[in-house]
């Protein structure tokens, strides 16, 4: 199906620029911001996993792969379903983890999204999968919306990195 394939390439894009941001940095690497009010790559990489994670697990009714074991290796000082969204400075500053346990996290999260795509026909991409918002979203929007919001946060964890590399 067209529609699958062009969401998985999608969502393999986000992957790919993951994969080439994350490897080889050390945990200071990733917690590094450019300013108190920046976020780090870590926190970048972290949040748009778990709002894939979580928007995904909604849609496909199932368990967020983060609750599956996840939570307990990152040991984050927040709540156990926060996403990252609206964090303050302090709580970008909170997220920490090594390179290994962001990409197996994120590797996770993927596998769980290209499996649910794999399970999609084309009628079910227009069922509203959101009421509170005027239009109503459908599945192919929050879809959408996922990979927007990931690729964004993606380029800017390529940025940091690049702010890295010249800084040593």
């Amino acid at each position: 199906m067209v529609s699958n394939k062009l969401l998985t390439d999608a969502f393999g894009r986000i992957q790919e620029v993951i994969h080439q941001v994350v490897p080889g940095l050390s945990r200071e690497d990733l917690a590094f911001r450019p300013n108190e009010s920046a976020n780090s790559i870590g926190w970048l990489v972290w949040h748009l996993t778990r709002i894939q994670d979580d928007h995904i697990a909604g849609v496909a009714r199932t368990k967020q792969v983060w609750h599956t074991g996840w939570s307990k290796q990152f040991a984050l000082p927040l709540e156990d379903n926060d996403t990252g969204y609206g964090h303050s400075s302090k709580d970008v500053a909170s997220v920490q983890a090594s390179a290994e346990l962001l990409l197996g996290y994120y590797d996770a999260v993927h596998a769980a999204t290209i499996n649910y795509l794999q399970s999609l026909k084309d009628e079910d991409y227009d069922k509203v999968v959101d009421t509170r918002w005027n239009p109503p979203v459908t599945l192919a929007v929050r879809l959408i919306s996922v990979i927007t919001d990931d690729l964004q946060h993606a380029g800017q964890a390529a940025y940091i990195r690049g702010l890295l590399n010249n800084k040593k």
